[in-house]
């Protein structure tokens, strides 16, 4: 099953205090929504463990993330590749950090990811939603952060 998305998050905050977030990996991976642990190996890689669930199919997922920031273009993209319950995930987000010109930030993000095993067979449509749901809770999440320690970042 492929999935794709897109969006924005709009960030209280300067752009250099949301790309001083977006390259630090355990930031990151602290805003995953049901994130249970988070193990960083260095500056571009960790290890993360989620609770999931789509429909009636509730377990952990382990993942493996890198973190590849491109400050020349101002684009940040996140390789997720890990799984549980018999399936497996490949997924493929990036955000480009924008300057409104007024001290804040826009995130301009994209996502694709594709999912093979019993829960992509079983959530079906749930599951398109709730990875829909997942993606923009966890850049929420980074916009709640950043705007946070906004004065500590930049």
């Amino acid at each position: 099953m492929k999935l794709n998305y897109s969006g924005q998050e709009h960030v209280k905050a300067p752009p250099a205090a949301v790309w001083a977030f977006v390259r630090d990996p355990e930031r990151v991976a602290r805003c995953l929504p049901d994130v249970q642990d988070v193990q960083v190996k260095d500056a571009t890689h960790m290890d993360a463990t989620v609770q999931v669930g789509v429909g009636m199919v509730r377990g952990k997922f382990k993942f493996g993330i890198e973190v590849l920031p491109e400050e020349d273009t101002g684009r940040v993209n996140v390789k997720v590749h890990g799984g549980g319950l018999g399936s497996v995930v490949d997924l493929l987000a990036g955000a480009t950090v924008v300057d409104n010109g007024d001290g804040t930030t826009t995130l301009d993000w994209t996502g694709d990811a594709t999912m093979r095993g019993p829960v992509a067979t079983v959530g079906g449509r749930l599951l398109d939603a709730q990875a829909q749901k997942l993606i923009q809770k966890t850049f929420q999440n980074m916009s709640a952060n950043v705007e946070a320690t906004s004065g500590t970042l930049a």
